[in-house]
């Protein structure tokens, strides 16, 4: 079986763009906050941070003790996913983008000539020096492998910068020198449950057969690893979007009810906006607020509420829901730190029985939908809003989820 899949991950996307624009803070250790408070944690860390221990998750307060000398910086999403397309650019120059698996993550599929390990590591050669001409202290990891999982996993080996491929004929002892936690899909909840199998190595992950990863895993998942280790492509049935919705850490000044309620105001009319941008309905709506104990920093448990509703596209039906969600807020609570709210059940118009007693409503709500998307895309975001989220406007600015890119015009602050 020839090699196939060439992956590049960006090492340390948001510190290195950061560290790109702003020459001051390079070789320096940076953490990249999405709010610059206190009591937040790093949604990424340079090279030169992680070297004392600071990564992904640490709270502002233990990276001080681990790095004094580490340079917050507040996150800017849109520039982001500016670089990220500037890169798939880059890359696409070199060889054909097959897919894009995350904002710092993309997979080339490798074809004829491609598919010979020395042609394949020229052509990462190629990719890192497009790359280090027009942006020279953004690096990236190359994983080259006979299926994207394990290009993935060869992409991890080696950072940062680094270039590893794994052939066929290497496996599996190429990979017995990894950890369960090393391989994509395995987390500390799956790992602890693989052991409970008496599966503790990659060795005796590879070892076992498909039926007993498929009852380890509890679904067909176990079986695509098993293929998957051996260099395999599973197949997956590319699943219509089942559910969207925003979340976001709020800011200390925003950590009473009242502000609660703004920003998820703000995070409501934001994922309406996205929804109809995708042309679809809602018909479950979900909020959610987690609390935060002042004395220890630890979550509470969190209070939520979900409804089905009648599909709707309409922020004035989406926000009565959340109203009618409000009036059940849990007074004796500590503050709240963090909120969400999700949309789910998406269906298309064409999939909904439209009731005949509701069609002038629905019509008019919808030319207001409308008319205001199309003001606010015209002359800026917030031009005009619907009241509940005043008082959170400069809040919830536009976030990247592993799995979502953000479409700029779409979402943008700006």
């Amino acid at each position: 079986m020839s090699l196939n899949a060439l992956y590049v991950d960006f090492n340390s996307y948001f510190a290195s763009v950061e560290q790109q624009l702003l020459p001051e803070l390079r070789g320096k250790p940076i953490g990249v906050l999405a709010v610059m408070a206190e009591t937040t944690c790093c949604i990424a860390a340079s090279y030169e941070a992680k070297a004392f221990g600071v990564k992904t998750g640490t709270l502002v307060r233990d990276a001080r003790k681990l790095c004094p000398d580490i340079i917050f910086v507040e996150a800017r999403p849109p520039i982001y996913v500016a670089f990220h397309h500037k890169l798939i650019a880059i890359v696409e120059s070199c060889t054909h983008v097959e897919k894009v698996l995350s904002i710092d993550e993309m997979m080339c599929q490798l074809t004829g000539s491609q598919k010979i390990s020395e042609n394949a590591l020229k052509l990462a050669a190629t990719i890192k020096q497009a790359i280090h001409k027009q942006f020279d202290h953004i690096r990236c990891s190359i994983g080259i492998a006979p299926n994207t999982f394990l290009a993935k996993t060869a992409s991890n080996m080696q950072k940062p910068d680094g270039c590893v491929l794994i052939e066929q004929h290497e496996l599996p002892n190429r990979l017995y020198g990894l950890r369960l936690r090393d391989l994509n899909g395995i987390g500390k909840q799956m790992e602890a449950r693989l052991n409970r199998y008496k599966i503790n190595t990659v060795e005796q992950l590879y070892a076992a057969n498909r039926q007993q990863l498929q009852t380890a895993w509890g679904s067909v998942e176990g079986e695509r690893m098993y293929d998957k280790l051996r260099g395999l492509e599973p197949y997956y049935v590319k699943n219509a979007r089942s559910s969207l919705g925003h979340s976001h850490v709020l800011p200390p000044e925003q950590r009473n009810e009242v502000g609660a309620k703004a920003v998820m105001h703000r995070l409501l009319q934001k994922a309406c906006v996205r929804m109809r941008s995708y042309d679809l309905l809602a018909s479950r709506v979900s909020i959610k607020v987690k609390f935060r104990d002042s004395a220890e920093y630890k979550y509470l448990p969190s209070w939520s509420m979900e409804s089905a509703i009648s599909p709707t596209d309409s922020t004035l039906r989406l926000i009565e829901a959340l109203e009618a969600f409000w009036l059940q807020y849990p007074k004796a609570r500590n503050e709240p730190f963090a909120v969400g709210v999700s949309f789910s059940g998406l269906v298309t118009a064409e999939e909904v029985a439209r009731d005949l007693f509701q069609i002038e409503p629905i019509e008019n709500e919808k030319k207001l939908n409308n008319a205001i998307d199309l003001l606010n895309e015209k002359f800026g975001k917030n031009t005009i809003y619907f009241g509940g989220a005043h008082q959170a406007l400069k809040d919830a600015p536009m976030r990247i989820a592993f799995n979502h890119i953000p479409d700029l015009e779409v979402e943008s602050d700006e």
